[in-house]
């Protein structure tokens, strides 16, 4: 399973429920969704978002993703993956609060290093 991960407000995470899509805050700004690696997220996270309260970090299988996925320089020749269409939400395999630390900074949720992948994606088979 390849995973991308994208960091939304819990409230544009809840809005997609009812509406049976995700669309993030650019696709309609820049045509697509911003998402990172596991190596980026947090690096993402500190640049972007420094002591937000209301994110959620959402792990999705790019395999099962219905957009189309590429991987793009997002500046200084690093590579980001892109999601090019609303993102389907039986793609997203796990919801994580994402929350900073008293600091102000995020590192991955615990919760996230606990995952099994593997037995999640035979068990959705």
């Amino acid at each position: 399973m390849t995973l991308v991960f994208h960091i939304a407000t819990r409230a544009a995470w809840e809005a997609a429920g009812a509406a049976g899509k995700y669309r993030g805050d650019t696709l309609a700004t820049e045509g697509f969704i911003h998402c990172s690696t596991q190596e980026q997220v947090v690096r993402v996270a500190n640049a972007l978002f420094p002591g937000r309260q209301d994110l959620v970090l959402l792990a999705i299988d790019a395999a099962r993703v219905t957009a189309e996925v590429r991987y793009e320089d997002g500046g200084g020749g690093e590579e980001f993956p892109h999601l090019y269409g609303p993102l389907n939400l039986d793609a997203v395999v796990g919801v994580f609060d994402f929350q900073p630390g008293a600091d102000g900074r995020f590192a991955l949720p615990a919760a996230l290093a606990e995952c099994d992948w593997d037995r999640r994606d035979r068990q959705s088979e």
